[in-house]
């Protein structure tokens, strides 16, 4: 064997030795817990044989508490680039079964290399997040590696787009750079995320909970908001990456990726037609209308079971990515609270960082009302989604279904705000409040002077209604562009979206504004 087989096999054998992980024992408790390992998934979401791993063999240098003793293969994390559906990705995955894929000062050091590559090159970043959290032992060099993180997520935030996958824990300061970044998977039962643990919380506080109550996939898909999706399993998790990624571009600098449609451009819906119920107080599906309008009727929504009020969805409409906002008549009558709000601002600022234009469909009769709403900073919070689209250049197309109501009908991107165009159904109601409301202040004396105050006030209501109740007096102030056909709903976006996609608009020069958070 001469001198440089010698080298090949000697690399060989050390590759090989670093890719067996934490060992046989280690790997099949992973996958006794419904896991993956990161090499497994490394296989599940980069195209065939396309991953190139970075930094393989560096580990850690300390020697504190017998870390001189411990091997620890990659140092728990793997970083590397690859193609997901042949577009260009950088990763880091971590390893639980390397001492729990704990974070020390070389595994941040990894963390941060791959993080600077993408941003480079311009790619999008993908972490995917199964860790015991700070490696205790190297003390503040942990912490410095979380910090170096978390400055790297907010310097690319809207520079290339950024995901976080929690497969496994991620506890304590860990949670933060998920929370950084523009979304996060959670898969149901194995994935969990809290800044202290069940054991911690009972000490301190007395509560008595557990990590899938506390922190899991539905914990903070239906009340902290946290997450944006809920999987079943980590392929369906991985997936939804996939999925995702093919709605968004390379970088802030790039357009979303373009589809040949299948569907026409041209296609009407009548079934739309007949989706508003004649009793205004009834509900419908927005769902049903986004389905209607899209290309194929295929959307991507995020946050489903959060602030179910709101609909945020990614779609196609002839091809083109676009972000969908839609009130939802079947939750809280589709009003606004402070979750919606939140919910959407964020939807709506993550777009248009990465020029994907955003549709509004809307039948919203007000803000929810009452204490809690008000203590808990509705002003604040609906603040953001009145920001968030006026600060928004991406083309802003609005839908007016049914009722769209006072500072509601503002909010959700009226022409007020910006929005490029806006239709209008004739069933659209756009107005200051609700009839009863109104009749109940502006007739208020007379109603309460006269001995048929029931009747008076019922055909003050009329009056109101006949008024106010339609699209016509709004769309006389050129406040509405257009009052549509619903069944044309499809053919006006698309070629509102056509029209449109040269748009060109910067907002004032300005470090950067100062968002009510």
């Amino acid at each position: 064997m001469g001198k440089a087989d010698a080298k090949n096999k000697e690399l060989n054998a050390k590759e090989a030795l670093i890719k067996q992980m934490g060992g046989d024992k280690a790997v099949a408790k992973q996958h006794e817990k419904g896991k993956l390992t990161a090499r497994e998934r490394i296989e599940a979401f980069f195209d065939l044989d396309t991953f190139r791993e970075i930094d393989m063999f560096v580990e850690h240098r300390n020697n504190n508490f017998g870390l001189d003793k411990l091997t620890i293969p990659s140092d728990g994390v793997i970083i590397g680039h690859g193609l997901v559906s042949g577009r260009p990705v950088f990763a880091y995955f971590q390893d639980f079964t390397s001492r729990g894929g704990s974070l020390g000062e070389m595994h941040a050091k990894k963390i941060c290399k791959v993080m600077d590559m993408a941003a480079k090159a311009g790619a999008p970043m993908v972490g995917f997040n199964d860790s015991g959290g700070a490696r205790i032992q190297e003390g503040i060099d942990a912490l410095s590696g979380f910090g170096e993180i978390f400055f790297r997520n907010a310097r690319t935030s809207g520079v290339i787009p950024q995901i976080s996958v929690i497969m496994g824990p991620c506890a304590g300061g860990a949670v933060y750079s998920p929370a950084m970044t523009d979304w996060v998977f959670m898969v149901k039962k194995t994935s969990f995320m809290y800044i202290t643990g069940p054991e911690v919380i009972k000490t301190v506080t007395g509560e008595k909970t557990n990590h899938e109550e506390l922190g899991g996939a539905l914990a903070h898909n239906t009340k902290s908001g946290n997450a944006h999706f809920a999987c079943n399993d980590e392929q369906d998790a991985i997936n939804g990456v996939k999925t995702l990624l093919s709605f968004l571009p390379d970088n802030n600098m790039g357009e979303p990726p373009y589809i040949m449609p299948s569907d026409s451009p041209e296609r009407i819906c009548p079934e739309l037609d007949t989706i508003i119920p004649e009793d205004t107080k009834k509900a419908y599906n927005m769902r049903d209308v986004i389905h209607s309008i899209v290309d194929n009727g295929a959307f991507f929504e995020s946050h489903q079971h959060y602030a179910e009020n709101i609909i945020t969805a990614l779609a196609r409409l002839n091809g083109r990515p676009v972000g969908i906002i839609a009130s939802q008549p079947q939750y809280l009558a589709g009003c606004l609270d402070i979750n919606a709000s939140d919910k959407a601002a964020r939807f709506i600022r993550t777009c248009d960082a990465f020029n994907i234009p955003l549709i509004n469909l809307v039948d919203v009769p007000g803000y929810l009302p009452g204490k809690d709403q008000e203590w808990n900073g509705i002003i604040r919070h609906g603040a953001k989604l009145l920001w968030s689209y006026s600060e928004a250049t991406v083309p802003k197309l609005t839908v007016i279904t049914r009722k769209a109501y006072g500072g509601a009908y503002i909010a959700m991107c009226s022409r007020h705000l910006g929005a490029d165009m806006v239709f209008a159904w004739p069933s659209a109601e756009i107005a200051v409040m609700g009839a009863e409301g109104a009749v109940n202040i502006i007739y208020r004396k007379e109603i309460a002077a006269s001995k048929q105050g029931d009747k008076v006030k019922e055909e003050k209501m009329d009056e109101y209604q006949d008024l106010l109740y339609n699209p016509y007096v709004a769309a006389s102030r050129g406040y509405i562009d257009a009052v549509i056909q619903p069944q044309q709903t499809r053919v006006r976006l698309i070629e509102a979206l056509e029209i449109m996609k040269t748009k060109n608009e910067t907002l004032p020069p300005k470090k950067h504004g100062n968002i009510p958070l």
